[in-house]
């Protein structure tokens, strides 16, 4: 199956067509190696999908026939993310809105300098 085609069937993108942008911006990695969108995917393969500023790792399990059911989707890939990425994810969301309320426009230079430090600190 096709690599653009199975991370549609398990809901890692929307559209087919996002999926297939996403591995052409180098954004999906099967087994270490960049890949592009018509690459053929088999069980037992490990795939790196970075998006929303976390890296998901998952494995192939099965190849599904079609787009899977949210509930279903479990028999077709483990997930192997680890509880950081998700941590640090939030904690960034939070620092972002901390900061900023949202509704308040593009961040000035010295905005985005003091935004950059408390980061870098934290």
């Amino acid at each position: 199956m096709r690599l653009d085609k199975y991370l549609w069937c398990i809901r890692y993108y929307k559209t087919r067509s996002i999926a297939t942008e996403a591995c052409k911006k180098g954004h999906i990695r099967v087994n270490g190696e960049t890949a592009k969108p018509s690459k053929e995917v088999f069980p037992q393969d490990e795939i790196q999908i970075k998006k929303d500023q976390i890296t998901y790792r998952i494995q192939v399990n099965d190849l599904p026939e079609s787009r899977v059911g949210a509930k279903l989707v479990s028999l077709y890939c483990t997930d192997h993310t680890p509880q950081e990425a998700f941590e640090q994810a939030k904690q960034q969301q939070q620092a972002q809105e901390y900061y900023r309320q949202k509704g308040e426009g593009r961040p000035t230079k010295k905005d985005r300098r003091e935004l950059d430090e408390f980061l870098i600190n934290n």
